[in-house]
């Protein structure tokens, strides 16, 4: 398989059950994103090796792996005209795979986001992406606005882009305001929801082979 050069957020929507005997974690739930603990470095596979580390009760993979997230870049540059074409057939993305205990995340719904950050010289961090629900960034925003989206919080975004979105679905997608609505709002804020007492499948949580873009902007 090639390696790709697109970069495409995946999220496993699957939970590790707790050791038998296993107390219940203490600490209040994080108003944020943050790091309890988290290995320094770990290794990265090139191969079909997997190499996971353990962080605290937390396993982490890092690695290429083939891509199954079905895109079809053709119908999204053109007004959401679906040709059932997957683009990224045969491509690999650079993996980021979490197991995580169910005790760590409170009740069973919950919402998942990540972002990719540098460090700049001055030791602060600068957040370069961001997303939930896979290619809504790429897909909808203007090329002028990407960067912009990326920088921000999911807490601001029904704020930002509602009616920004709104419009655009209404232009380029042929919704009613009412339809074109409905469809920023299951998508904003960008976080991809998931009760774990109901099946995976988007928009509850995410399959990895889901039809993520036709099941959100249904042409």
């Amino acid at each position: 398989m090639s390696r790709s050069r697109s970069y495409s957020p995946s999220t496993r929507t699957a939970d590790k059950p707790e050791p038998p005997g296993t107390p219940p974690d203490p600490r209040p739930a994080s108003p944020g994103p943050s790091a309890r603990s988290s290995p320094r470095a770990s290794p990265v596979s090139f191969d079909g090796t997997a190499r996971p580390v353990l962080a605290g009760r937390v396993r982490l993979f890092t690695g290429l792996r083939s891509d199954p997230f079905f895109a079809d870049v053709e119908g999204a540059l053109h007004g959401f005209q679906w040709t059932g074409h997957d683009d990224f057939a045969d491509n690999n993305v650079d993996s980021i795979a979490l197991e995580v205990p169910r005790g760590m995340f409170g009740g069973p719904v919950i919402g998942v986001w990540a972002s990719i950050s540098r460090r700049r010289s001055d030791g602060t961090l600068e957040q370069l992406d961001r997303g939930g629900n896979p290619t809504i960034n790429p897909v909808i925003n203007p090329d002028g606005e990407k960067n912009l989206f990326n920088s921000r919080q999911p807490a601001d975004d029904v704020a930002n882009y509602l009616q920004p979105w709104t419009e655009i679905l209404q232009n380029a997608g042929g919704y009613s305001p009412d339809q074109a609505r409905a469809a920023a709002l299951q998508v904003l804020p960008d976080i991809l929801r998931y009760d774990r007492n109901l099946p995976a499948a988007y928009p509850n949580g995410r399959g990895l082979t889901d039809a993520v873009s036709t099941c959100a902007m249904p042409g």
